[in-house]
């Protein structure tokens, strides 16, 4: 059986040494690193190889931006008290791969663990349920053209990628997303990538 290397991020001392309580009865894992600031978890993860990251989202306001720095070393886990629907999705689109909420971290942390480990993503029932509900709520319709466009953005694709894609020329596509933000009411990528997400023009685990 292999174990997993876990490294935890979090600035609460009593939170993290109930994570730790709660990884060592576990057969499977190992914690291995352990950081209290955001600047301390680049070096951390340079010098201790791990599997997993579990990333306190409230330890700083620039962990959720860095988010995908530390993606590119391990899968990262969020773990965080704020349970609002567009900070969990901006971090799993920013590369975490699951979102664990404090108030549950007994009963769903291992869920969340494993499956960033098999390289899945894991959300919370609550914001799954979230997340349907939504889904469920009439929005704006937009044409296919407009759905092609909104998920070669919501990729990451720059407005001279997504005129190839389609071989319409750049400023359609700029007229195109001008038309998009006004209907949507949205005003940035962030913003449309986060719609995309929701209405399923892009899954997850996509990619170009």
């Amino acid at each position: 059986m292999s174990i997993l290397r876990i490294a935890i991020a979090d600035d609460h001392a009593l939170f993290r040494e109930g994570l730790k309580s709660l990884l060592n009865l576990q057969p499977d894992v190992t914690v291995v690193a352990e950081a209290d600031k955001v600047d301390q978890i680049l070096p951390l993860l340079a010098a201790t190889p791990c599997d997993v990251l579990l990333l306190d989202l409230q330890m700083d306001r620039n962990a959720l931006g860095q988010i995908a720095e530390y993606a590119e070393q391990v899968k990262v886990v969020v773990v965080t008290a704020d349970e609002h629907l567009d900070d969990a999705l901006t971090a799993i689109s920013s590369g975490a791969r699951a979102v664990v909420f404090k108030r549950f971290a007994v009963e769903t942390l291992m869920d969340a663990v494993h499956a960033a480990a098999q390289d899945q993503v894991w959300m919370p029932p609550a914001l799954q349920a979230q997340i349907a509900a939504e889904l469920r709520t009439p929005g704006p319709v937009l044409t296919p053209r407009e759905r092609e466009i909104v998920r070669w953005v919501a990729l990451g694709l720059r407005n001279a990628e997504v005129a190839q894609r389609l071989f319409i020329s750049e400023q359609t596509v700029k007229t195109h997303l001008n038309n998009i933000f006004q209907k949507l009411a949205i005003r940035d990528r962030v913003e449309l990538t986060l719609y995309a997400f929701r209405t399923r023009i892009i899954g997850v685990n996509e990619q170009v």
